[in-house]
């Protein structure tokens, strides 16, 4: 076979190639784009599961919990789960044990220092601690996300934070609630701990001054005795 006639071989192999080439190339780009949009698609649930305002769903199966129209759920006496073991370092280097503060009422706090809605509702939280923690109401925060606690100290002064913060950036602290129980599932979540250390209310959306109160308002006045 001349050189010339092995050209136009040449020719059509090089070109089969090529377009193999794109082919792989364009369907690589097809699946990136798939990727993206699929971690853009969790991103914005989890974003609408920590910013939504409820709605009026119970808590199904065995929960035993129901969430009202302003997304806060609750559960009755003898309903309501125990709270887990809650102790460790705060991020200003001390130590809490949250069992240490049973026959108080608790308020827990889900936050971290990146979290737009945590620090809205940051001095909402404050002002109402201050309000009520001489009627044996005790505020705890639980800091989560953060990698080091440098940057949980400084929202902590940028807002007036008084009460403690356990540190907890891997969130296993979170990871103690019992599935199917008023759980933090969100950051901001924010919690109502009775003063027999059950968990009594979740929310699971930041709070308005208001709305934290009337969240809390049901069981200042509780003695913790079961409903007769």
């Amino acid at each position: 076979m001349s050189a010339a006639s092995r050209a136009p071989l040449r020719s059509n192999r090089s070109n089969r190639t090529a377009e193999r080439t794109a082919d792989a190339r364009a369907r690589a780009r097809v699946r990136s784009r798939a990727a993206r949009a699929a971690v853009g698609a969790a991103a914005a649930a989890l974003l609408v599961s920590a910013c939504s305002s409820g709605g009026t769903s119970g808590g199904g199966g065995q929960t035993g919990f129901i969430t009202g129209s302003d997304g806060i759920a609750t559960a009755k006496k003898g309903e309501r789960a125990d709270a887990p073991e809650l102790s460790g370092e705060t991020v200003d280097g001390g130590q809490v044990d949250v069992a240490d503060y049973k026959g108080k009422v608790v308020v827990l706090n889900v936050w971290g220092s990146w979290c737009p809605p945590c620090r809205a509702e940051a001095k909402n939280f404050e002002k109402v601690y201050q309000d009520v923690k001489d009627q044996g109401v005790q505020f705890v925060g639980i800091n989560t996300r953060d990698t080091s606690t440098g940057p949980a100290r400084a929202f902590e002064k940028d807002y007036g934070v008084t009460y403690p913060s356990l540190y907890d950036p891997a969130g296993r602290l979170m990871l103690r609630f019992e599935k199917g129980t008023l759980n933090p599932q969100a950051v901001p979540s924010t919690l109502v701990i009775d003063r027999e250390g059950k968990v009594a209310a979740r929310t699971l959306q930041a709070l308005s001054e208001e709305k934290l109160r009337k969240m809390l308002a049901p069981y200042l006045a509780d003695d913790g005795k079961p409903e007769k």
